[in-house]
């Protein structure tokens, strides 16, 4: 993704700044800050401690900056930082009911936070064209920590109600970061993790990309074929601990296991048909179908499990997509984006991978991905990209904890994979490989 240089100095009013996010290798955000602003203490010692623990978070910083215009593996601790920072409030809302008896164990240990940047050395190393900048932010992290001893030791009152709401800006502009992380290529599948175990060996389950983060709810659909009962929950909790909030009969039964839930609609393949439905959860109706034109169905061409799944429905960070096989294209893989209003073909892309073939697929940013087996030893084998309709063999491989995978759906909100695996439903994480640039780029 793209995006503007990155600003080079800092409004002392603003508190605590981001200058620039990333991915780490394990799918996670990271953004690199600094705080907080010159005036916080009214003691000139005290402010002169600030200015200098500032002017080196700022250079700091900065070194970061440009290490992360050119590598693409940035940022590795964004989650850590958040939790860290999660833990910070706690112990602020401690030291604001005591704040004398407090404050020498909680800035000893924000101290010991900074310290856990420490790990960030041997991973700048890698990146030997950087050698330079990397040796002065090594310097600058040995630096710190006298700075803020000193700090620690002069310290008195401190305006923890300030700092508290400075701590939840910095968390919203976090959020904000990882929102800016958006289409990325494919480059690893870590887990998975089991979240139930529950219904048949075949079936799916899904939250919906398009909801906001408060809304949680998880839909469940067991089995593959002569159903038609959608079990809804208010969060993943309820759903592990099986209480339900909703039960919907849909008007007609389902083929495969291949539904999707995007704004909260449902749309999935009726069976013995290639018509597509889309069934409103609000009104309980179904809002419009329509048959994909020239698309196999009834086991005609699924995937080598079987079970109807001719036909895969799924979204991505674009949109609708189809992903089926027809005689014209010789049971190969044809990819269809779909408007998501009236289920018209606004797009149609003819692959050269057989549908019969293939073990599963799902769309990230533009491109299927398609893995060899549903079986133990499957991996992503076949990635084919909309963008450019070009295609490459991949090799990335993937946990099958559970032996037979007959559901396996990518979910943009999550940044996971959602699968059904041998009757368990787990998660996946991916990576996803960015490439930042800036207005110096050609």
């Amino acid at each position: 993704w793209s995006s503007k240089k990155l600003p080079k100095t800092i409004r002392p009013k603003e508190g605590w700044q981001v200058y620039s996010s990333a991915q780490d290798a394990d799918g996670r955000c990271i953004c690199t800050v600094v705080a907080p602003e010159q005036n916080l203490c009214s003691r000139d010692a005290k402010g002169r401690q600030l200015r200098q623990l500032l002017e080196k978070v700022q250079n700091m910083s900065q070194s970061i900056e440009v290490l992360n215009l050119r590598t693409q593996r940035d940022f590795q601790y964004i989650m850590r930082m958040e939790s860290q920072i999660k833990g910070l409030r706690s112990k602020f809302r401690q030291i604001e009911s005591d704040r004398k008896t407090l404050v020498n164990k909680n800035f000893q240990d924000l101290k010991g936070k900074m310290e856990s940047l420490q790990p960030l050395i041997p991973v700048l190393e890698q990146y030997k064209t950087d050698a330079k900048l990397i040796s002065q932010f090594k310097e600058e992290i040995r630096n710190l920590s006298s700075v803020l001893m000193g700090i620690q030791e002069e310290m008195g009152a401190y305006d923890y109600e300030e700092l508290q709401q400075r701590v939840l800006n910095l968390e919203n502009r976090l959020h904000s970061c990882m929102n800016k992380l958006t289409c990325g290529k494919l480059m690893k599948i870590t887990g998975p993790q089991t979240v139930k175990t529950s219904g048949t060996r075949f079936g799916a389950w899904m939250t919906d990309p398009l909801a906001s983060l408060k809304n949680n709810k998880v839909w469940y659909m067991d089995s593959y074929t002569n159903n038609r009962i959608v079990k809804e929950y208010k969060s993943i909790s309820d759903f592990v601990a099986g209480v339900e909030s909703m039960t919907y009969n849909l008007p007609f039964k389902w083929a495969g296991t291949n539904h999707v839930v995007y704004n909260g609609s449902l749309y999935y393949n009726k069976m013995q048909s290639n018509i597509i439905v889309r069934y409103s959860f609000e009104t309980g109706l179904v809002i419009t179908q329509r048959a994909l034109e020239s698309a196999g169905f009834h086991n005609v061409y699924p995937y080598t499990w079987g079970g109807f799944s001719d036909i895969d429905l799924m979204v991505d960070e674009l949109g609708l997509w189809a992903v089926y096989a027809t005689n014209q294209n010789a049971g190969n893989i044809v990819i269809s984006r779909l408007n998501p209003d009236t289920l018209q073909i606004l797009d149609t892309w003819n692959t050269e991978y057989s549908k019969r073939n293939a073990g599963e697929s799902f769309m990230i940013c533009g491109t299927l991905y398609i893995t060899n087996s549903h079986l133990t030893g499957a991996k992503v084998y076949y990635a084919f990209s909309t963008k450019t309709s070009t295609y490459e063999y991949t090799d990335i491989p993937f946990h099958n904890q559970y032996f037979h995978m007959s559901m396996l759906d990518y979910n943009a909100r999550d940044r996971a994979l959602y699968g059904w695996n041998n009757g368990h439903q787990v998660l996946f994480n991916v990576t996803l490989f960015h490439i930042i640039k800036t207005e110096d780029d050609s």
